[in-house]
Order: structure tokens, then sequence, then C-alpha cells
């Protein structure tokens, strides 16, 4: 990027963002990165926002020095350096690990308060559940992470139903069996981007 600073957001149309939430950047120097944050307060205020100075930050994030380079958060992934397929220095995304445990924290809460439904009404708003989980972090390079929480999902599942009442439910091989007849939801990527 040389020369001046250009921001462009949708004016025509009449078309308003009451807040606009999110913006990454990314330049090649550094001088260019420092010149578009010292400019962006100003051109955000003609349309009325302002830049959040806690959330806004200039952060290296190169793949000529990978290893030392760093990660950082945004909408709930972790964008990291990593060796691609063929060796070379690819941005690698995954589910943000606060999020993954507060996902977690939040499904084994939802199974105890609905783990006394009947099984048919459980098992489908409990797909219905790990679908939603699915199509958000269902991005190409996140399949661990979206198998891990499956995992554990099962498991907080298999604790919730055992403790239904004062004896035990299901053993793993009959709570097997009960996930086949019931058809719990399968991780899939869902976007290729």
């Amino acid at each position: 990027m040389s020369g001046d600073v250009h921001v462009r957001f949708c004016e025509s149309l009449g078309v308003r963002f009451p807040r606009a939430t999110r913006l990454v950047c990314a330049f090649e120097l550094q001088a260019d990165a420092e010149r578009f944050y010292n400019v962006l307060g100003s051109r955000l205020e003609k349309f009325g926002l302002e830049v959040a100075e806690e959330k806004t930050n200039l952060i290296r994030f190169s793949p000529v020095n990978w290893k030392v380079s760093g990660a950082f958060e945004f909408l709930g992934f972790e964008f990291r350096w990593g060796r691609g397929r063929w060796g070379k220095p690819v941005v690698k995304r995954r589910t943000a690990r606060k999020k993954y445990r507060a996902s977690l924290a939040s499904f084994q809460e939802w199974c105890r308060k609905h783990c006394r439904l009947p099984k048919a009404v459980l098992f489908a708003k409990l797909n219905a559940k790990l679908r939603g989980y699915y199509q958000y972090y269902g991005i190409r390079g996140n399949f661990e992470s979206l198998a891990d929480f499956y995992h554990h999902a099962r498991r907080l599942l298999f604790r919730s139903l055992n403790r239904r009442s004062q004896r035990r439910s299901y053993n793993w091989k009959g709570f097997a069996e009960l996930i086949k007849v019931f058809r719990l939801e399968r991780p899939r990527i869902c976007h290729d981007f």
C-alpha cells in the first residue's frame, strides 16, 4: 500500500451500520499498517462510529518468522501459522480455546437441564444444538477441534443420562446402541473457505 490511505465503507443507497463490530486488516509493511491505524479513527468518525481502543491493536503476524509471530483470536477462532501439506507456511484456524471450553461448559449445563426429556425429543434438540456448533466452527482445517468437541459431548451426555436415577441407566455398549438408534449428529466441515 502506498500513498494515501483509503478506507471505504458502503456509503450508497442510504445503508447505515449502527455499529461495525469487527474488522481485520493485513498489511505487508509495518509503516502501511501504522498509517492505516492512525487514519482509521478519523475516517470512522465521519460515519458516527468510533474505534474501541481496548480491543484495537497492531500485531506482527508474519510467515517469515512464523514460530515467533504468535497467534490471535478473531470471531471465536484462533489464527496461527503452521506448515501446510507441502511444507510451506500457511495460516491455520481452529476454535479458540476459551470459546471451546465455554461451549463445553454450556453443553454440560444444557445436558443437566434437559436429560429428563423423552429420548426422541432430547436427541432432536441435541442434534440441532450440535448442528449449529458445526455450522459455525465447521471450517476447513478445524475438523480436529470438531471431533474433539463431539467426543467430549458424547461423554457429557453419557454422564448426564446415567444421573437420571440412582442406578446407572447405560454402560458404554448400551449407550453406543442408543446413539445408533437416535443418530447423534457427527462432526462435519460446512464451509470450505
